[in-house]
């Protein structure tokens, strides 16, 4: 590749393309979601979900030598 282009202009190309790509995604996802502008403003938290603890009626089955 760099029998064709130079590295003094191909690797800052390179290195915009990327920092581009990545504003794009960047702006992609705090512009299409809710719920990341409100995580980066210290917004409300989400209610803790209740852990589900094993039901008597299950068994754990454990294989023996």
């Amino acid at each position: 590749m760099w029998l064709v282009v130079k590295p003094t202009v191909g690797i800052p190309v390179f290195f915009l393309a990327i920092f581009t790509v990545s504003l794009l995604i960047h702006y992609s996802v705090l512009s299409n979601s809710s719920w990341f502008p409100a995580f980066l403003n210290g917004g409300p938290k989400a209610a803790a979900t209740a852990s589900v603890a094993p039901s008597a009626d299950s068994s754990v089955v454990v294989a023996s030598r």
